[in-house]
């Protein structure tokens, strides 16, 4: 059974970057398109960025762009954010989503990692 298993989260100041791992235990990432949601305390879930299975298009939140960077690992069972230049607001639960290009920008991949905690401190 294919589980999503989010890594990386911490607590970091205010300008501070963390590195999020989504590492597929058994199975594979490739050919499908994966996307990082984060949940803040009191709040909705949000879209925070997605990668297509061919690793070329990209995209990110508003907010985001610019300060964070999705990529695909080459063991074909990892994707990251690179998380920099980390604000308050960007405190939350972040989690990945498998699926298809679309399924993801809005959460509706069929798999879902339990998440990692991000707490940014002024």
């Amino acid at each position: 059974q294919v589980q999503l298993v989010e890594s990386g989260g911490g607590s970091v100041q205010a300008g501070g970057s963390l590195r999020l791992s989504c590492r597929a235990s058994g199975g594979l990432l490739q050919g499908f398109a994966v996307g990082w949601f984060r949940r803040a305390p009191g709040k909705e879930r949000e879209f925070v960025a997605r990668v297509g299975w061919s690793a070329e298009n990209v995209e990110y939140a508003g907010d985001i762009k610019g300060r964070f960077t999705i990529s695909r690992e080459k063991d074909g069972i990892t994707v990251t954010l690179q998380m920099n230049n980390l604000q308050p607001e960007d405190t939350g639960v972040y989690s990945c989503n498998r699926g298809i290009w679309q399924e993801v920008k809005t959460g509706q991949g069929s798999l879902w990692g339990r998440g990692t905690q991000v707490i940014v401190s002024s």
